[in-house]
């Protein structure tokens, strides 16, 4: 559940030492990794081989260690800052998480360590603020969801949100996908229907949060396909919007939708009695979960530029199998055999749906 956490195809990019140095957009995944599309293009040379290894260990190692570490952390950290400390204002860490990201961002372009960011541009926002409402309303219906739900079973639905997007690329753009593509997003769905039946926790509430946010992903997703051309026209420099500048772009413009929210839900008068802000623990917790989000950007760039999109893919849907394992353990989630059963259906669909994409993107 990654705020940051943009998936990207396969691309050829210019080989310099600068993060963010890509033209072609990442197409957004689960937060954290949810669609695993890889725009259907063969696979790519990696484009920015600096360094075969880092104190003897292959960098391609290093990095795609990096990047699931940091997005295993994420979703786990989120979880512990929600559910561990009582705390009632999701919005709120929320607001606080997008404006570490904000202040990361800008840091690392002054300091020269990515490229200029986009500036703020009336047309520019005009265009991209739905965008940002998609963006809003997907990152705070994963709170909720995950605030309720148990991790394993967040992993397991938010595959779903793959089955929504296949079929808004089916009715929107025409797109078709072979027979092994629908049997794994089928058993993706069946997964998910046999988790929730079997969830000794099961709540309306928490799952309702969990389908919305599966609606809102797949919005985000094919949106954002259909405004990434718009937005090149208003750029500097005539380019589709590097992932740091859709970074930049949706936190900050995040911060007021967010304000608006923590309005909505009455969590602005409740924030100064909030006893978790007196908890050391909380407050290292909800920062680390704002300082690891962004390095998701940074590791997903960085891990990219080593390998395919396809490995890339695959190692993202593989990163759901410890979170969930981790998860189960570290907050003691009761389950039974029939839901464990439901996790790792829902699990080894989600790898075989990346590799049944590739194939097809290989015919």
């Amino acid at each position: 559940m990654d705020r940051t956490h943009l998936l990207t195809g396969a691309t050829k990019q210019s080989a310099s030492p600068r993060i963010g140095s890509s033209s072609e957009p990442r197409q957004p995944s689960d937060l954290e990794s949810s669609v695993h599309d890889v725009h259907d293009k063969s696979e790519a040379h990696p484009p920015y081989q600096a360094a075969s290894h880092h104190f003897g260990v292959p960098v391609v190692l290093v990095s795609g260690m990096f990047y699931a570490l940091s997005s295993c952390c994420l979703t786990l950290l989120n979880k512990y800052a929600l559910a561990g400390f009582g705390f009632t204002a999701p919005n709120a860490l929320l607001f606080f998480q997008c404006g570490l990201t904000v202040l990361m961002v800008k840091a690392c372009e002054l300091f020269g360590l990515i490229k200029p960011l986009q500036p703020l541009k009336r047309d520019l926002i005009i265009i991209w603020f739905p965008v940002n409402l998609l963006f809003v309303s997907m990152i705070g219906s994963s709170f909720y969801a995950l605030k309720a739900v148990g991790v394993g079973m967040v992993t397991v639905w938010k595959n779903l949100s793959n089955f929504v997007t296949a079929m808004g690329d089916v009715f929107l753009f025409g797109k078709a996908y072979p027979w092994q593509v629908w049997g794994t997003l089928f058993m993706m769905l069946g997964s998910a229907g046999m988790g929730a039946s079997s969830d000794v926790r099961f709540n309306w509430n928490g799952y309702g949060w969990q389908m919305v946010n599966c609606l809102f992903t797949s919005a985000y997703a094919l949106y954002l396909r259909s405004v990434m051309d718009k937005v090149a026209e208003h750029t500097t420099n005539k380019q589709r919007m590097d992932e740091f500048s859709m970074v930049y772009y949706n936190n900050l413009l995040s911060l007021p939708c967010i304000m608006v929210l923590m309005y909505v839900f009455g969590e602005i008068p409740t924030l100064t009695s909030q006893p978790a802000f007196q908890n050391p623990a909380f407050l290292m917790v909800a920062g680390m979960g704002g300082i690891i989000g962004f390095a998701i950007s940074f590791s997903s760039l960085w891990f990219l530029s080593q390998t395919s999109a396809t490995i890339y893919s695959l190692v993202g849907a593989l990163n759901k199998i410890p979170v969930a394992i981790v998860g189960l353990m570290v907050f003691q989630e009761p389950t039974n055999p029939q839901n464990m059963a439901s996790i790792v259906i829902g699990l080894l669909a989600g790898v075989l749906f990346v590799q049944a994409k590739q194939a097809k993107a290989t015919k």
